[in-house]
């Protein structure tokens, strides 16, 4: 009832980055389904981790090219993509968090949003 409608293509969007992120070995991703919190400006975040500054780039450089090849989108908003210690992507519906392993435990965002559903997904593809 007080929920956002989700575009059709959401769901389709959040697939894809979340196989990028896969496929770049990305740590313990997450997605926070914040659709039924009040104020939320978005459908979902996308979280997840990597080692190196390196590894945070190459997630990011597959995310924007898996999602621009299959859904034919380019993010609405960047950053940190300079320093590479925590990077947003924000796709409207979707907003990518992609953290240096450290900079993510000390945020802990998935904490901020504790009302959220919470859906985990393998770092390795099946």
């Amino acid at each position: 009832m007080g929920s956002k409608k989700i575009n059709d293509n959401t769901d389709y969007v959040l697939k894809n980055i979340i196989s990028a992120i896969q496929e770049k070995k990305g740590k313990n991703i997450i997605s926070l389904d914040i659709n039924n919190i009040p104020d939320s400006v978005t459908h979902y975040f996308v979280i997840c981790h990597a080692p190196s500054t390196t590894q945070v780039d190459a997630i990011y450089d597959a995310i924007l090219d898996e999602v621009q090849k299959k859904c034919g989108i380019k993010p609405f908003h960047r950053e940190g993509y300079e320093n590479s210690e925590w990077i947003l992507i924000d796709y409207f519906d979707i907003v990518v968090h992609i953290f240096r392993d450290n900079i993510r435990e000390f945020y802990k965002l998935e904490e901020l949003w504790a009302d959220a559903v919470i859906q985990e997904y393998d770092s390795d593809k099946n």
